[in-house]
């Protein structure tokens, strides 16, 4: 197999970042370009072909995405479907001029319905109704995925759509408002600890399951695949642990050394009660998830410490 020249969008973020480093040591991979809002305004067609054009990679993967947990979801929720559409339809429009190029798009494991049996199979796609807290985003991801269909069906460019569970590690956004799920709650409780707050409050009854996976591990699994053929254009990545919200709280807690009182507002959303991926096609082509949730959530605040504070 010949190395290939790579270009990565969203290479400023918890994906793109991770990746950046695990392909600039492969031996796939001749060229390495993260792409970030100084190289290129992806809400633009122009400079998105641009982009293309200048690098002309042979694979594009597009980790570019504004990304939330369940509050900034469910507030922002015109930003989430107006962005990310912006972004995956001048990223297909662009690359119908660059037939060759293939493309690895990340979408998101809320697409599937609010009533998907668990483990979620790529099967479910666009069998039900969506969780409504962060249907603005999924419906955006969904589209996406459509678009990307119609390029490969009409103008035959190779389009895979990766399906990856609740994504953690270095690189993430650590903030109180926007954050995904573990950010959000590691930069609050270490707040907490700092200020010595008696009581840490979560949103809803921290009753729901969830599954998580080290962002390291995701960029292996992309590694994986890059010189993979495959049927369908569906793929899920999942680690296959399950964890409720209390019990992922209280890891945190033990990781971080809070010794406040860890409360639930169940005048709050949960969102889906429970998410479980089968990820077992890839996992059936040799792929596996290495890093367990302790260790990852343990890595993660270490990286919390020395980049963040």
């Amino acid at each position: 197999m010949k190395k290939i020249n790579t270009l990565i969008l969203g290479g400023n973020g918890l994906v793109g970042k991770t990746l950046s480093n695990n392909l600039q040591k492969s031996d796939k991979v001749r060229d390495v370009t993260a792409a970030t809002r100084e190289d290129a305004d992806l809400f633009s067609f122009e400079e998105t072909r641009d982009l293309i054009k200048r690098i002309q990679p042979d694979l594009i993967i597009n980790a570019a995405a504004k990304v939330g947990g369940i509050q900034a979801n469910n507030t922002q929720r015109t930003e989430f479907i107006i962005e990310n559409l912006k972004i995956n339809m001048n990223l297909f429009e662009a690359v119908i001029d660059f037939p060759s190029t293939h493309i690895i798009n990340l979408g998101s494991s809320c697409i599937y319905p609010l009533d998907a049996p668990n483990p979620i199979s790529e099967s479910s796609f666009l069998s039900g109704s969506l969780e409504p807290t962060n249907s603005p985003y999924a419906m955006a991801k969904i589209t996406g995925i459509e678009i990307g269909r119609s390029v490969m069906e009409q103008y035959g460019i190779k389009v895979i759509n990766l399906m990856p569970t609740n994504l953690y590690g270095p690189f993430d956004k650590f903030s109180e408002l926007d954050s995904h799920v573990i950010p959000g709650l590691i930069h609050r409780m270490h707040t907490a600890k700092v200020n010595g707050e008696s009581e840490f409050l979560i949103w809803g009854t921290g009753e729901p399951l969830r599954e998580f996976l080290y962002s390291e591990d995701l960029a292996e699994a992309i590694e994986f695949i890059i010189d993979k053929d495959f049927e369908d254009d569906l793929l899920n990545i999942g680690s296959g642990e399950e964890i409720t919200i209390k019990e992922l709280s209280m890891l945190i807690k033990e990781i971080i050394d809070y010794d406040g009182k860890v409360l639930f507002d169940t005048s709050k959303p949960d969102g889906n009660p429970r998410k479980l991926l089968d990820s077992s096609k890839i996992k059936s082509l040799g792929w596996d998830s290495k890093t367990k949730l302790y260790d990852g959530l343990s890595k993660t605040y270490e990286w919390y410490l020395s980049n963040i504070i």
